[in-house]
């Protein structure tokens, strides 16, 4: 089986599973920058890809991390009680 762009299949690129966490950041680091562009300028397909691709790597990264840090402030009561111009992000 061909690992890359099984496009008949919806598979675009490494199965999300095979790749090393570092191999598996890098991806979502590409797909996160280039998601502005695909979602303004992208077409219906490109679009759907980028969202299939998106979802299968961003669920690989939550299954390998399910005690992944949450900021207090991304919950919706986080988010009620901070005020204007506060981070969102946790502290490292």
């Amino acid at each position: 089986m061909n690992e890359h762009d099984e496009r008949g299949n919806t598979m675009t690129g490494v199965d999300p599973a095979r790749l090393d966490d570092q191999q598996l950041m890098k991806e979502l680091e590409n797909i996160h920058r280039t998601r502005h562009d695909t979602l303004l300028y992208g077409s219906n397909d490109a679009l759907r890809a980028h969202n299939e691709r998106m979802a299968q790597l961003e669920g690989e990264w939550l299954r390998r991390n399910p005690r992944r840090a949450v900021a207090s402030a991304r919950t919706r009561e986080g988010a009620r009680e901070r005020g204007c111009g506060e981070s969102a992000t946790p502290a490292t």
